[in-house]
């Protein structure tokens, strides 16, 4: 018998979001993992709200609408909080009711900025590294570092001289119109008016020079999880510079570190060997600044395959994560986000690895 096409829904539902999720849902591992960090977090938490007033957002549901923008590319905050008002899924992976009243995109905004105050991106990524090590997936012998570039929130007509003089009024207020031909511009004598942390960075020959910052992670050789995570500033030390950095966390043992042609400098081989760590660093063609007591062994040619898996993490931030331009300015936000989705990463990483 044909049904009826009737348009006005039941006034109640009985069936609730929990049952409306598949139990084999990619997102209840991932919830999971993604309480137990946050319940790390509480006290941390605790400190940044004040005991009296009126209740704000609760810091739990902010993190994980966070990781959902991460996790499903949405665009940006004002388009999380639309989805927050009709996708299902998304209400019940942040833990709000069917009943719930969603937040507003300034709302959202003004109480993520306390989370940025209290560097809570680091204590997640961390959090989330701690369960990886519980489950036996980070080696804490072998890694990977490089860096990437990450395209500011900033355009080249924002690029002003540091000392300018008056200047004619331009032509269109909303768009002028510029003529950058015949001008030298460099980050000595040039600054971006929209965002002054981002610097003027050429990634490589032949490529066009871009305002960016530049994005370093640390990887495991071992499953490919993100050991260690920064952003800074782009120049052309940045690189070696930030997995110094990164590799000086790490405990006291012997390590490997595989690395690009771009690390084949000595003062990086000298640095990384006195911190403990054997630089695998990707030899140049003319001269280089390792030599037959690194190359000799086998362990340097798995580092050399095993380096390669640092692009997935870049290209999977750069697409998934939407970092390929950052939708935010300050080089503290930048890193904020960069962090955060370093962990997202790792959390869909880590739910493939623990269900195989």
């Amino acid at each position: 018998m044909r049904g009826d096409d009737q348009q006005a829904g039941p006034l109640f539902s009985y069936v609730s979001l929990e049952q409306r999720v598949p139990m084999d849902h990619p997102l209840r591992s991932m919830r999971r993992m993604t309480d137990a960090a946050l319940a790390q977090l509480s006290s941390r938490f605790e400190r940044l709200y004040a005991s009296t007033g009126r209740p704000s957002i609760p810091p739990e549901q902010l993190l994980r609408a966070l990781l959902l923008q991460s996790l499903y590319s949405v665009r940006s905050e004002r388009m999380l909080i639309e989805q927050l008002q009709y996708n299902l899924l998304f209400r019940w992976f942040v833990g709000l009711t069917m009943d719930d009243t969603v937040w507003t995109a300034t709302t959202f905004t003004k109480n993520r900025e306390r989370l940025l105050s209290g560097d809570i991106a680091a204590a997640f990524f961390a959090a989330v590294c701690d369960q990886a090590r519980a489950a036996d997936l980070l080696s804490d012998e072998h890694f990977t570092v490089d860096g990437t570039q990450l395209q500011a929130w900033a355009s080249q007509k924002s690029f002003q001289p540091r000392e300018d003089g008056p200047t004619d009024p331009p032509d269109d207020p909303g768009n002028p119109s510029v003529d950058f031909r015949g001008q030298k511009r460099s980050n000595k004598t040039h600054v971006s008016t929209t965002d002054p942390d981002a610097k003027l960075y050429r990634e490589g020959n032949g490529q066009p020079a871009v305002l960016a910052y530049l994005g370093h992670v640390l990887l495991d050789n071992r499953h490919g999880l993100v050991a260690g995570a920064c952003v800074t500033q782009a120049t052309g030390t940045a690189e070696r510079d930030a997995a110094l950095g990164l590799l000086a966390g790490l405990p006291d043992r012997p390590i490997t570190c595989g690395a690009d042609k771009a690390y084949d400098v000595a003062s990086y081989v000298e640095t990384s060997r006195a911190l403990g760590v054997t630089p695998h660093v990707a030899q140049r063609s003319r001269s280089t600044a390792i030599d037959a007591r690194t190359t000799r062994h086998a362990g340097y040619a798995i580092s050399q395959q095993k380096r390669k898996l640092v692009e997935q993490v870049f290209g999977w931030m750069k697409t998934t994560g939407l970092l390929r331009q950052v939708r935010h300015r300050g080089g503290g936000l930048v890193a904020w986000i960069f962090c955060f989705t370093a962990a997202a990463y790792n959390l869909t990483r880590m739910r493939r690895l623990l269900a195989a």
